[in-house]
């Protein structure tokens, strides 16, 4: 048995087949050998030789059964010849009419049977065969008949029981998804039944901070010790709160998810760092800075490092021999940010979907800005992002 539960000569039918093929020819001899001498037909290694062609078709029965009955037919001229059929050739008829049987549907089926066994039968009445029995035609035909049928009805209760176990395997695989999607459903209604409860929690928190922080700003001149007492409690809460906040983030999190890096994210400060990572990868890498660098959100910084990191990513993998540049300044109160490359640029895709760049989208978007992104005129890809800033100092660069 295989890994996919499929034995070899299910995987490789034709080897298979020939060595059933040479079965039949060892069972042709096997049952010559134990028929006493006085019955064995004349030229013996000869009509052995045409047992083995009488069996070829069988080798074809499921690469080609077609021309496996058609090959079987023209066999039928061998006991014309040698005066004598071979058993090969009976075995094949019976190995072709089960095959057709269980590998086909029924009129296809019934077809080949019929094309196998009425040419036998009339043979059987016109030119019968010196067996050495005192049987007539009648009794011959009716015996194939039988056999042919039997051959044919074992096929079909073949067929019909594989179908049956592939159904029975296909409603377990259904029942076996149904029952998962069912178990994720339950414990996603539950991760959301917690988050309100978690969220109910932490905004009570937050009122209750900015109750208290108004009411700290009020007393603050006249009584210092409530005003400190409330700061202090504020100080509490806000600690409860993040916990809160960290269990909700917990909840919402989805087992496919990885778990919560602990480092602190990548802003602008962290540009020069990558910049020199990608030139250590291969492509050269300009880093112009506007002098001073506002002091932003932290998720500003975060998306603009993102969208930097992304432009550089993809001109390392399209663009080819080439020189980046990275332009970053401030100009009407807002953070512009500039990617271009000399290179070839990605190649055009029409089913490929850039994820990146609609990351960088929907980056952009979260903060009001606009992101442009396509070839340059003069060759190469340019990647140009401005987003509103509110400039509250200067961090050195």
């Amino acid at each position: 048995m295989t890994e996919g539960g499929e034995r070899w000569w299910v995987r490789r039918p034709l080897a298979g087949d020939a060595l059933f093929a040479v079965a039949l020819v060892v069972l042709e001899v096997a049952f010559t050998l134990l028929t006493p001498r006085e019955f064995w037909p004349r030229q013996l290694p000869f009509v052995l030789g045409w047992s083995v062609l009488c069996a070829v078709p069988a080798v074809l029965r499921r690469v080609a059964p077609w021309p496996a009955v058609g090959a079987a037919l023209a066999t039928l001229a061998v006991p014309a010849l040698l005066g004598h059929a071979p058993t090969t050739q009976s075995l094949t008829f019976l190995v072709l009419t089960y095959s057709m049987a269980v590998d086909r549907q029924v009129l296809p089926a019934v077809a080949a049977t019929v094309l196998l066994w009425v040419p036998v039968a009339a043979l059987n009445v016109l030119t019968p065969l010196d067996t050495g029995l005192d049987v007539g035609p009648a009794y011959l035909v009716l015996n194939n008949l039988l056999t042919a049928l039997l051959a044919y009805a074992v096929g079909r209760a073949v067929r019909a029981r594989r179908t049956s176990l592939r159904a029975l395997r296909e409603r377990a695989r259904v029942a076996e998804e149904n029952q998962r999607s069912l178990a994720e459903q339950a414990v996603a209604d539950e991760r959301r039944r917690i988050a309100r409860e978690l969220h109910d929690v932490v905004a009570h928190h937050v009122s209750v901070m900015g109750v208290l922080a108004t009411g700290a700003r009020r007393v603050l001149r006249r009584d210092l010790a409530a005003a400190d007492e409330a700061i202090a409690t504020i100080e509490d809460t806000s600690r409860v709160t993040l916990r809160e906040l960290r269990r909700l983030l917990d909840v919402l999190r989805t087992d496919a998810e990885p778990a919560a890096d602990l480092t602190p994210q990548p802003g602008l400060a962290g540009i020069a760092a990558l910049a020199e990572q990608v030139r250590e990868a291969g492509l050269p890498v300009i880093l112009e800075v506007a002098d001073p660098v506002p002091a932003v959100e932290e998720g500003i910084s975060l998306t603009v490092y993102r969208i930097v990191q992304e432009a550089l990513t993809n001109a390392l993998k399209h663009a080819g021999r080439a020189t980046a540049t990275v332009r970053l300044g401030v100009a009407d109160g807002c953070l512009t940010v500039v990617v271009t490359d000399t290179g070839r640029g990605p190649r055009p895709e029409p089913d490929r979907i850039g994820h990146g760049l609609v990351g960088m989208r929907e980056r952009v978007g979260l903060y009001g800005g606009i992101l442009h992104t396509g070839p340059r005129p003069g060759g190469g890809f340019r990647v140009y992002a401005r987003i509103p800033v509110e400039p509250v100092g200067a961090v050195p660069t």
